[in-house]
């Protein structure tokens, strides 16, 4: 079993051709959706007294939702965030942490024994804090983001130190080291404790850095994108479902753990919020990943 651990929200994303409003969101909202195609997936957070019944429904027919909290007297978190025309940067109009402030995760028993455990985009502390609640994971993954990083870098750099791996976008890991050069962060981040880091470029793909060597994989090529929120969330539960399916950690399953993480990224970037992402299945996936091999071969 895999357990995803992060905020369920509802979005608000403004672009200069959409803007949809309060849609299904949120950092384990996507890793877990993503990861329902490689293993079985259990989702943990908490949404509140105005979490739609369909956005409940869509989560149970793609993972275990056992682990979900339903607050009866508080809302659920939302952020509202707009793109530039290019759709590259995006800017934080507001948060409103609600339900998320306070929450003190627990999870059910039948969760104890996950062997994989993604620490979605999410306070450090309370990520630190579920992760006591398991026995022993194999593997453990974690994200952040730059919210986390300027006001609780202290509290980020002790969650990195107890993680197997860590996944976050190359702005994030220049703000965390306050360093200029990509490689720089990449060993910076392994020398904190991690066995592996891997840093999104965005379109420009990802970076991965293991057994003090780098590891560059492009992105997969896509004409339309009309949405870039989940891309990264949804690349990281696609890198630990496909892990999940290898019986060992090394260079090879790494870099093919990149590869299906960039495309579900792609998928998701496709539509707004998790549209895409919640309907397509394993030939979509297959399909997607043969192109991207043939992109290799010359």
């Amino acid at each position: 079993m895999l357990t995803v651990f992060g905020t369920i929200a509802l979005d608000t994303t403004r672009t200069p051709f959409h803007t949809v409003e309060r849609t299904l969101g949120g950092t384990a909202t996507f890793a877990s959706i993503s990861a329902s195609n490689y293993v079985f997936t259990s989702i943990v957070g908490i949404v509140g007294h105005d979490f739609p019944a369909s956005y409940l429904e869509l989560l149970k027919n793609r993972v275990d939702i056992r682990g979900l909290t339903i607050s009866q007297t508080g809302k659920t978190f939302h952020y509202d965030s707009s793109f530039s025309y290019d759709l590259s940067k995006r800017t934080t109009n507001n948060t409103e942490l609600n339900v998320i402030s306070n929450y003190q995760s627990t999870i059910p028993e039948e969760y104890v024994d996950s062997e994989y455990v993604y620490l979605a985009n999410n306070d450090p502390l309370q990520n630190m804090n579920v992760l006591k609640l398991f026995s022993k994971p194999k593997l453990i993954i974690c994200d952040t983001m730059d919210f986390w990083i300027m006001n609780r870098r202290d509290e980020v750099i002790k969650m990195i130190n107890k993680v197997d791996g860590i996944i976050l976008n190359e702005s994030e890991a220049k703000l965390l080291f306050k360093e200029s050069n990509i490689f720089t962060c990449a060993r910076l981040l392994g020398s904190i404790g991690p066995a592996f880091a891997v840093i999104n470029k965005g379109e420009n793909g990802s970076l991965l850095f293991y057994d003090n060597e780098f590891y560059p994989l492009p992105a997969y090529p896509i004409e339309i994108i009309r949405d870039p929120t989940g891309a990264g969330d949804s690349f990281g539960g696609a890198f630990i479902g496909y892990l999940s399916q290898q019986e060992k950690l090394d260079s090879k399953s790494l870099k093919n753990a990149m590869m299906h993480g960039n495309i579900m990224g792609s998928f998701a970037i496709e539509d707004y919020g998790i549209q895409k992402l919640a309907n397509i299945n394993a030939d979509d996936i297959k399909n997607r990943y043969e192109k991207y091999k043939e992109i290799f071969s010359f």
